[in-house]
């Protein structure tokens, strides 16, 4: 007997497929819309667009075989999720009439990152300002034999000597009003950029998930979370950092409606996928990000930090005159 979809043993493997798919289906919808510190949770949301694939495929199974109602609850799943997720991939960006600078965002990898290639970026990508995350002692000290503090002659640098709690900010502009935000492990810092239109620029790193106790990873980001609707006061911020969060978690999209939008998201280019860099596969999360408020993306670029487990980002944004 040849096959076919009225073939009885393959409709039960369909009817166990959809229904697979949709448990898996089901679990990453909680995670998308969980707040809960909950360990298991907050590392399933790193993964919602791979879980909502096996839903997707099993239910191609489900049409096939014609399982109607498995197929209809896995389109009522996908289409939840596509809700939150699609939109990345539409840019909703507007003409800004003003100039623009770029940002670079770096993470050091407890001070590993080699500063020749470093700088030479910087160099090269004729980066205006940089944000970096695990800087070390000793890692400061290789990049401003590098030359990188002439090519960026201000900063302000919180390094660690060891881990990756050290924290800085480069730039070409005169930075002033620096300080650390209180309420995290690893180093926050936030000043204000002399640019030709000043803005208030938040580098930002809390502490990371799964390696974070979920409740302290969970309030860290509630309170950056205060931070930035603080910083909403001021005309145009940017925020520039390690989130050690992907979109597909809530905690980051409540930073977002703040009044903050995201860079890739302005520009429709989707998650952009930053780490792990340093091994044999693609990078799986997107947790770098350029969050910006009353300035607009025009670009942005994903770039390798040689040395590092991260790949840096470099946007070039508009500023409002």
């Amino acid at each position: 007997m040849g096959f076919t979809t009225d073939n009885v043993p393959a409709r039960r493997i369909a009817q166990v497929a959809g229904a697979g798919g949709i448990a898996v289906g089901v679990i990453a919808l909680i995670s998308l819309y969980s707040t809960k510190p909950i360990n298991p949770l907050i590392a399933v949301a790193s993964f919602v667009p791979m879980l909502l694939a096996v839903t997707l495929a099993a239910s191609l199974i489900c049409l096939v075989f014609r399982r109607w109602i498995l197929l209809a609850i896995s389109v009522v799943l996908i289409a939840v999720g596509a809700s939150v997720i699609s939109p990345l991939y539409v840019a909703n960006s507007s003409e800004i009439d003003g100039p623009s600078l770029r940002v670079m965002q770096a993470n050091l990898l407890f001070g590993q990152a080699d500063p020749v290639s470093l700088t030479a970026t910087v160099r090269e990508k004729a980066v205006d300002v940089l944000t970096v995350q695990e800087l070390t002692t000793s890692l400061e000290g290789s990049l401003r034999d590098q030359g990188l503090e002439q090519l960026l002659p201000h900063h302000y640098l919180v390094p660690d000597e060891a881990g990756g709690g050290g924290a800085g900010i480069y730039s070409r502009y005169p930075l002033t009003e620096t300080r650390e935000l209180n309420g995290f492990g690893p180093t926050n810092l936030v000043a204000e950029v002399g640019f030709s239109t000043p803005f208030t620029l938040l580098a930002v790193h809390p502490g990371p998930a799964y390696v974070t106790p979920p409740d302290v990873w969970t309030a860290e980001l509630s309170t950056l979370r205060n931070a930035l609707d603080a910083a909403a006061a001021e005309e145009t911020v940017i925020v520039s950092g390690d989130f050690n969060t992907t979109f597909t978690h809530k905690q980051f999209r409540d930073l977002l409606d703040v009044g903050y939008s995201d860079t890739a998201d302005q520009l429709g280019v989707g998650i952009v996928r930053t780490y792990p860099a340093d091994k044999k596969f693609p990078a799986i999360v997107g947790i770098d990000h350029v969050l910006l408020r009353g300035a607009q993306a025009k670009s942005l670029e994903r770039i390798e930090i040689e040395g590092s487990d991260h790949y840096g980002l470099i946007v070039d944004v508009a500023i409002p005159q």
